[in-house]
């Protein structure tokens, strides 16, 4: 078993005993339970190997020499690649905002105004295209990322929920269904490097969506 396939006590004690080694010891583990000093650790390294290297150079190997953790580690904490830039990506995601303004139309615009701006102005655009790539042809990517969206719907579809009490749109519209519509909108443009709207178009857009919510469902023939 090669250093990068310890454990974090099995590195430490082999850093230990080695003569003349002037490597740092790995640090300690905690087994399942996350250790916040050494998980800090994992999740910095992998975000300085994406500043640097960029997605294509980025794996857990590269990941586990610079923060001197175990691989094993690494995977007990997050079953995947996708998994681990993904933690990355959300503590990356400042400034992304999902307002309560009273208005769904300000609200989505805010919403995806500061989503393209985040995706186009910092490295986690690439990034996130990157793994959704990912997914389309590895199944741990893609269940690192649909439970990801789960979580971000969840929380994202607040904004609807709240309009839908107001009686400010339908309340035949599932907050689920609708922000996910809202959301392909965005991946379409993150994925084809359309993210230079203007807020007047991104305004447009919203009322698109949200003008169809108002209307009352159709009724099957």
């Amino acid at each position: 078993m090669g250093d990068h396939d310890m454990t974090d006590d099995e590195a430490k004690g082999a850093a230990g005993t080695r003569a003349g080694d002037a490597s740092p010891p790995a640090r300690p583990s905690t087994g399942a339970r996350r250790n916040p000093a050494s998980a800090d650790a994992i999740r910095q390294a992998a975000a300085d190997i994406l500043a640097e290297e960029g997605y294509a150079r980025f794996s857990i190997e590269a990941v586990a020499r610079r923060a001197r953790a175990g691989k094993p580690t690494i995977y007990r904490w997050w079953p995947s690649k996708a998994a681990l830039l993904l933690d990355v990506y959300h503590r990356q995601k400042h400034g992304v905002v999902a307002p309560d303004t009273g208005d769904l139309v300000e609200d989505l615009t805010a919403f995806l105004d500061s989503l393209f701006r985040h995706w186009r102005d910092t490295p986690t655009g690439p990034v996130f295209r990157s793994v959704i790539a990912e997914a389309q042809s590895e199944e741990s990517a893609a269940e690192a990322l649909g439970a990801y969206m789960e979580e971000r719907f969840a929380h994202s579809a607040q904004m609807i929920e709240r309009a839908r009490q107001r009686g400010e749109i339908g309340a035949h519209v599932d907050p689920r269904l609708a922000i996910e519509l809202v959301v392909s909108f965005a991946w379409c443009r993150l994925l084809t490097g359309r993210l230079d709207m203007e807020t007047a178009a991104l305004r447009a857009a919203v009322c698109l969506f949200v003008e169809g919510w108002r209307a009352a469902p159709a009724r099957p023939a």
